[in-house]
């Protein structure tokens, strides 16, 4: 499979920050979230996608406020969040940061009462008696219709908008797939001649494949769902994990790579938080998002960490206290990512590989290669101690360090040795 469009520069060494703005300050606003800018910058945030920053429909609304997903307008703020003018303010900040912003497009489906209902009601599909519909289960949403050539004219003018009177970087695309992967193909082809943008699918490439001609990342929701799984079994081996990275591998374009995550909204607020799910293995699953070939997806409060799930339709703020405790963390992460030579250069140089190691049903070990330099990383996904666990790192010497713990190592083109205790993780490089 080939993707022909031209990824960011910066795509190989960066890592998205979801912004869920109705919940993150009592206030629930642009102002209020720009306060945080600097601790964001200094953890190492480097692009920061915001949910839908659209006015919400009235018509069905659920709860008090709304779905962020039911727009009534693709090209007005909502006001619940501050005033348009703070947003592109917001996006010079950020990039005077040194930071990117995306924003969420969701091109499937409208609000109920969207302004498109009056203005163009042909743009929608209709049901057999002549009424706007969803034809999946939504009913706070309907579905527009990728039949209309105006209809896909209009959206890709609506995206334009932001582009061009806000200088954003790019879209991270609602339930991608469900949108005629030639419409994206058609909205990129444009869009791109004004910037270079970055475009991140909600799909998983094993269901999709085709739309990774198209998009520059796509969500792993099936490596996601067998951690789950995994864990819940008891943790006792990680076989099922190693199965579904090679299937990514077989599928996905050498210049593309996916969004790792352990939780993002709709996680969180409907199928737990990361500890949750995961329990003690969450923290080992960040650092494999963060080291394997792709991009680390942060949600928001997880540096805190956010241990309750967040109401989506109504107010429910993230408890923000004094003590960011897992700010350092992802701190050395990202830096790592931005710093070490590893995640230089374009993705498709880029190759991740399984390395042997004497306890492969509880430990993950790989090693990162690039024409630059090569790191190992291994993780122990298991709640015992295990020690003197033999791995294959044969094919570097010299000296090596520990993100972590800073230990030196000598790897003299031999076997090494390692001690890990349970969920203990350890990242080396040159």
């Amino acid at each position: 499979m080939k993707n022909d469009f031209h990824q960011v520069s910066w795509i190989t060494s960066t890592n998205v920050y979801e912004v869920n703005l109705r919940q993150y300050t009592q206030a629930g606003t642009l102002a209020s979230f720009s306060t945080h800018l600097p601790r964001l910058h200094d953890m190492g945030v480097e692009v920061l996608w915001f949910m839908p920053i659209t006015p919400i429909s009235y018509k069905n609304r659920k709860g008090q406020l709304g779905s962020y997903y039911a727009c009534s307008s693709y090209v007005k703020f909502n006001p619940e969040f501050g005033l348009i003018d703070e947003f592109k303010e917001l996006v010079k900040a950020a990039h005077q940061l040194g930071m990117k912003v995306i924003i969420d497009w969701v091109a499937n489906h409208t609000g109920c009462d969207h302004e498109w209902t009056i203005s163009f009601p042909s743009f929608y599909k209709l049901n057999e008696h002549g009424n706007f519909y969803d034809a999946h289960g939504w009913d706070d949403v309907i579905d527009l219709d990728y039949d209309s050539p105006q209809m896909r004219l209009e959206m890709i003018n609506a995206m334009s908008y932001w582009v061009d009177q806000f200088d954003i970087d790019g879209f991270r695309c609602d339930m991608a797939m469900l949108t005629p992967v030639d419409f994206w193909y058609q909205a990129r082809t444009h869009l791109d001649q004004k910037k270079e943008l970055f475009w991140l699918a909600e799909l998983d490439p094993l269901d999709s494949p085709s739309y990774m001609e198209v998009f520059d990342s796509a969500y792993s929701w099936r490596w996601m769902n067998t951690a789950k799984s995994m864990k819940q079994a008891g943790a006792r081996d990680i076989y099922s994990l190693r199965n579904v990275l090679e299937e990514y591998k077989q599928i996905l374009p050498t210049k593309t790579g996916l969004a790792w995550f352990t939780s993002n909204h709709d996680e969180n607020s409907w199928n737990g938080t990361e500890y949750e799910k995961y329990g003690e293995m969450a923290i080992p699953l960040s650092v494999f998002s963060a080291l394997w070939k792709g991009i680390p997806l942060l949600y928001s409060g997880q540096e805190i960490p956010n241990l309750k799930r967040l109401a989506f339709f109504d107010k429910d703020q993230l408890e923000w206290n004094n003590v960011v405790s897992l700010h350092e963390f992802y701190k050395a992460l990202f830096n790592f990512r931005k710093k070490s030579a590893a995640f230089k250069g374009d993705l498709s140089d880029v190759f991740c590989l399984h390395v042997h190691n004497s306890v492969s049903h509880h430990v993950l070990s790989f090693k990162r290669i690039n024409k630059f330099t090569t790191i190992y990383v291994v993780i122990n996904f298991s709640e015992y101690t295990l020690s003197n666990v033999e791995c294959g790192f044969t094919d570097s010497n010299g000296i090596f360090c520990e993100l972590f713990t800073s230990i030196e190592r000598e790897f003299n083109a031999s076997f090494q040795y390692i001690d890990l205790k349970p969920w203990e993780y350890q990242v080396w490089y040159q």
